[in-house]
């Protein structure tokens, strides 16, 4: 029995529930391990080398989605931090204190977008808590004489 079969047995509740464990990484190398270690003179049956590449090609396009999810996340969440540029905010701080400020600037790093308030305190945009209101910097308009 080939190390696939022996992990998908239907009968076998311990090797569902090892199935269920696996990483997508760890699947795909336990599938690759198993068609280098076939006998090319006697190699698989063709509807399970099939299967086989049928699962390496959904778990890879499962893999390109997600990456590509998380990048539009990322822009999503930069999108929003940026229209709060001008606006009063609340949150907790990078240590841990409740801040108020107007949102200066917007930067995102490694550990996400994180806004830099007038006072120079930064917050992260998940540690917000509460936009406040929008500063009114325009001008109001002259009255037309008549």
């Amino acid at each position: 029995m080939d190390a696939l079969s022996a992990l998908s047995g239907t009968n076998n509740s311990s090797a569902e529930s090892a199935i269920g464990q696996l990483t997508s990484d760890e699947f795909l190398n336990i599938i690759l391990q198993e068609m280098q270690s076939q006998d090319p003179l006697e190699p698989s049956d063709t509807s399970q080398m099939l299967e086989q590449l049928s699962s390496i090609m959904a778990i890879q396009s499962d893999s390109d989605m997600i990456d590509r999810l998380g990048e539009l996340v990322g822009q999503n969440e930069l999108a929003s931090a940026s229209g709060l540029i001008g606006r009063l905010v609340s949150g907790l701080s990078e240590s841990n204190d409740r801040v108020a400020g107007i949102v200066e600037s917007v930067t995102q790093g490694s550990a996400g977008v994180t806004l830099s308030l007038d006072d120079g305190t930064r917050v992260a945009m998940s540690r917000l808590d509460a936009i406040l209101a929008a500063e009114e910097r325009q001008e109001q308009p002259e009255e037309a004489a008549p």
